[in-house]
């Protein structure tokens, strides 16, 4: 079992966060120093292509759920979830949620999680149906870990539901995802990123994520994607151990992020110029292999990983867009970047 902050790492650090010590074996919650989490930059006028006739024009999140073929959209007034056809013109299917949402992951196959107050809506995506699971705290993101549902609060705690395992220690828990068999948790009120051993009570290693970290995903190939927004970076750190393995500039406020799990491509938006930007990470520095105009203020992001079709969700009205993207070749990851 390991116990607190043992790695860190400090390249890069900003003056106006010098305060801030990237690994610690003080105490928890209140009494760490933390920054005010990070917002995507505000986005100019766009127009563009592909947007989906049958899809909500405002919109806080969006998955895309592989097994059903179906698109799952939380409106930024975050109370309803809408399932929809992204091939089809019917109108979305609503789900009333709980309470108002602070994420949308993916479950079980045909499944998403969605932290809302304190529970988190379990959503069949074929039939809509939603099983309330109560957290006991302020849910802010969710990820199954070897079948059990692993909840993050907002003040720092990480709960395993179903066993007796509660980890406490961050300040905020602002996403969660597990990770050959450990999890990965980012705390944007430190921008750091820490893992939790399978079956342990304490914060394992943690490491610094820039200065403004804002998102964070992970693939089948063990890698973890982060986007640092005040840095404009692109971070992918690598677990057992922790390690940052590539930290890399991608332009202007990087936001929401995702990954093709069939060509390894890394989708990264980027809200001051509405692009979303794909990238290889297989040679070991990203190579950036598409760049395309996307909806007024692309605050989320999701793949199609059969078809390659990039989602991307305006938070300014602009609806979800469709961008169709020619298939990668696949190829094996490595431990340095990725396929």
């Amino acid at each position: 079992m390991r116990g607190g902050w043992r790695a860190c790492h400090t390249a890069g650090l900003a003056a106006t966060f010098a305060l801030v010590t990237a690994c610690s074996h003080g105490p928890a919650g209140d009494a760490l120093p933390t920054i005010e989490p990070v917002t995507p930059a505000a986005s100019p006028p766009a127009a563009a292509e592909g947007v989906l006739p049958n899809a909500p024009r405002s919109v806080a999140f969006v998955s895309f759920d592989a097994t059903t073929g179906l698109l799952a959209t939380i409106g930024s007034d975050r109370t309803t979830l809408q399932i929809l056809n992204p091939d089809g013109t019917d109108p979305p299917r609503e789900v009333t949620l709980p309470a108002p949402a602070a994420g949308l992951s993916p479950g079980k196959p045909g499944e998403v999680l969605v932290p809302a107050g304190a529970a988190v809506a379990r959503v069949d995506l074929a039939t809509g149906t939603v099983t309330e699971v109560a957290v006991g705290g302020d849910a802010r993101s969710a990820a199954l870990d070897d079948g059990d549902l692993a909840v993050g609060d907002a003040d720092g705690t990480v709960r395993i539901v179903g066993t007796d395992t509660t980890v406490t220690g961050l300040v905020s828990a602002d996403a969660i995802a597990a990770v050959d068999g450990n999890l990965v948790v980012l705390d944007r009120r430190q921008s750091s990123v820490t893992e939790i051993d399978d079956g342990s009570t304490s914060l394992g290693l943690a490491l610094r994520a820039g200065d403004g970290a804002a998102n964070l995903v992970a693939d089948h190939w063990g890698r973890v994607l982060v986007t640092d927004t005040t840095d404009g970076a692109l971070l992918m750190f690598t677990t057992d151990s922790l390690v940052l393995r590539q930290r890399y500039p991608v332009g202007s406020s990087p936001y929401a992020v995702t990954v093709d799990e069939r060509s390894g491509t890394v989708w990264v938006t980027l809200t001051a110029s509405n692009e979303v930007l794909g990238y290889d990470l297989s040679s070991g520095i990203p190579e950036e292999i598409a760049r395309h105009a996307t909806v007024r203020q692309p605050n989320s992001v999701a793949v199609d990983p059969d078809t390659g079709d990039v989602f991307v969700g305006s938070a300014a009205g602009d609806g979800v867009q469709r961008i169709a993207v020619r298939e990668s070749p696949t190829a094996a990851p490595t431990a340095e970047g990725g396929p």
